[in-house]
């Protein structure tokens, strides 16, 4: 085995896409999108939200289809903001690090209305899904739910950006 200083499955400088390379630029919140209860838990890193305030309330998420967390028996979920110590937590729901048992055994979780909650996180969304709202937008299905239900925690929150976590300790 060989260990390279570049990642193997970066394009060539000239062949990379700018507005790819302009998303990731752009500082991004991680969460992890999380549903079910007990054995039955899904979730999914994602950092293509917008939080958009109102009467009520609406988070609209980026979700890959083909992720662990999308089936369109999904009505309710939670959307966990992730600490400065969640890195690793966060790659293990995006399927990039080992996780034996699978990521819900990476921290405390406990059950809710509206799907897993993290403990220890920066803050919290329940929410419930606009059931005629999932659609295609660009390479991602479009989820549009409706906050029932805030918690925050007054800490700093881990960002992504050009492929790097900020705000570790």
């Amino acid at each position: 085995m060989t260990i390279h200083s570049e990642h193997p499955f970066v394009p060539p400088e000239g062949e990379r896409d700018p507005l790819r390379r302009l998303r990731g630029q752009l500082p991004a919140p991680v969460t992890v999108w999380a549903a079910g209860s007990g054995r039955d838990r899904r979730g999914f890193t994602i950092s293509s939200l917008l939080v958009a305030a109102g009467e009520p309330a609406h988070v609209l998420g980026l979700v890959d289809e083909e992720s662990p967390l999308w089936d369109e028996s999904l009505t309710t979920l939670t959307v966990n903001v992730l600490g400065p110590d969640h890195g690793y937590l966060a790659e293990a729901f995006a399927g990039t690090v080992p996780a034996p048992g699978g990521p819900f055994t990476l921290g405390e979780w406990r059950d809710s209305e509206w799907g897993p909650v993290l403990a220890d996180a920066a803050g919290w969304l329940g929410v419930r899904l606009v059931p005629e709202a999932p659609r295609h937008v660009g390479w991602g299905l479009l989820l549009d739910g409706v906050v029932e239900h805030v918690e925050t925690v007054s800490t700093e929150v881990l960002t992504h950006v050009r492929g790097r976590y900020l705000g570790r300790s």
